[in-house]
């Protein structure tokens, strides 16, 4: 063990690190990727903050006056004569509540922003989000969104169906049990393949290059969330792999760098690859470590251009400890930000190949009757002014895994991770 980590454990003590301040849930930023979810299938999961803004009571005073609110030339008359046309005329209208008409307005309200990751819950469906978030659901663990016009896999989580199925990140989904994705809302997507725990999926598949399509049946489980991994490496490399950036993990986090520095490590491989994103705030904590407190991880920039910065509030205990990231197009949102925020304001190295590119944010806003709304409110910069979404974070060292490597079971990414940290280490 070098001097410097000697330096850092102080006589007696258990950790080397402090942990990070436990927060709840409703004081986190979610940043996920589908669906609002950078859940995973069973789900998938992208982000929102609970509770930033108090519900209110929409008043309607005639026809086009809404309470509360700013009307940008929005004529309501013909929102009210279809009400009233329901009301009158149509045959069941004893069979359908009130309530039901208005959820279902404020769903279609959502829907006509044309944003995949802006979703209206309804009382049941915002239940059953706020349980997915905790972690435990049941699915086949892979995390999808939206590039393009497709449905696309951004990562299948490690030891899952998903994974075991041979999914890999950019597959696209063209159907599930044989109904087309096509112009498929993405929480649509989500609940088709969620599914009793043991039954079965067919997702139809276009792979990589390939010109034909494949089904692949899927056996639905129970799906736990791994959080972090840590293997000590020859010649003091720790690996740490960090699988997602839930409410746990920066305590996880910690956990495992102090083992690490326990083993004497000198440099560490951070792994985030298929790392689809979390809490904002986790991605916080996990900075501070590397990053001197006061400097800005990341920017979230609103309308009008207003920005909000988010600081490294840490120790930085290890702000000249060797690190180089991996990462890879699985790696999204809170990865992205760790990332882009390490390369910036250290100069970490970055190896792999371009992320995923999902720089939006939600916030979850629960209304009255149970519902929510989560809406995409902004956008993440990093520090030096790049925007993350759309474009992805892009490495210094682009290396792509091979078919040949996948079937040799030979990880090119790593090993380059692990030479250029070798060069580092001093």
């Amino acid at each position: 063990m070098n001097m410097e980590t000697e330096k850092m454990i102080p006589e007696g003590k258990e950790f080397l690190l402090a942990a990070p301040k436990q927060k709840t849930a409703f004081g986190f930023k979610f940043i996920w990727i589908l669906l609002g979810i950078g859940l995973v299938i069973a789900s998938g999961v992208n982000g929102y903050f609970i509770g930033r803004m108090s519900p209110k009571t929409v008043i309607v005073k005639g026809v086009d006056n809404l309470q509360g609110a700013e009307i940008r030339n929005a004529d309501f008359n013909t929102f009210w004569l279809t009400w009233d046309l329901i009301n009158k005329d149509y045959l069941l209208v004893d069979k359908i509540s009130n309530e039901k008409m208005v959820q279902g307005s404020a769903l279609g309200l959502v829907d006509a922003l044309s944003d995949p990751y802006s979703v209206f819950f309804p009382p049941e469906e915002s239940k059953r989000f706020a349980d997915d978030i905790k972690g435990e659901f049941g699915g086949i663990g892979a995390e999808i969104g939206v590039k393009g016009n497709f449905t696309v896999v951004i990562a299948p989580l490690k030891d899952s169906p998903a994974e075991r199925a041979g999914l890999k990140p950019g597959d696209k989904i063209l159907a599930i049990n044989g109904s087309s994705t096509t112009n498929m809302a993405l929480e649509k997507t989500v609940k088709m393949i969620r599914g009793e725990i043991g039954t079965k999926v067919i997702l139809t598949l276009l792979q990589g290059n390939d010109e034909k399509s494949k089904e692949v049946t899927i056996v639905r489980e129970e799906i736990k969330l791994p959080s972090v991994a840590y293997t000590k490496k020859d010649g003091g490399i720790a690996h740490i792999q960090l699988f997602n950036f839930n409410q746990n993990s920066g305590q996880l986090f910690v956990d495992k760098i102090n083992e690490a520095l326990r083993d004497g490590a000198r440099g560490i491989v951070l792994d985030i690859r298929n790392n689809p994103g979390g809490y904002l705030e986790v991605s916080v904590d996990i900075a501070g470590i590397f990053i001197e407190r006061g400097k800005i991880v990341v920017y979230e920039e609103g309308r009008n251009g207003r920005k909000q910065e988010f600081l490294a509030h840490g120790n930085a205990e290890l702000k000249d400890f060797p690190i180089v990231v991996l990462l890879n197009k699985g790696s999204a949102s809170a990865s992205e930000i760790l990332a882009g925020a390490l390369r910036d304001q250290k100069g970490t190295p970055i190896i792999g190949e371009t992320s995923f590119g999902k720089g939006t944010i939600q916030e979850l806003k629960n209304l009255p009757d149970g519902s929510s709304v989560k809406l995409t409110i902004a956008h993440w910069v990093m520090p030096k002014g790049f925007v993350i979404d759309g474009n992805g974070i892009k490495p210094d060292y682009e290396v792509k895994l091979s078919e040949e490597d996948f079937k040799n079971k030979k990880d090119t990414q790593y090993l380059k991770a692990e030479e250029i940290l070798r060069s580092l280490i001093k």
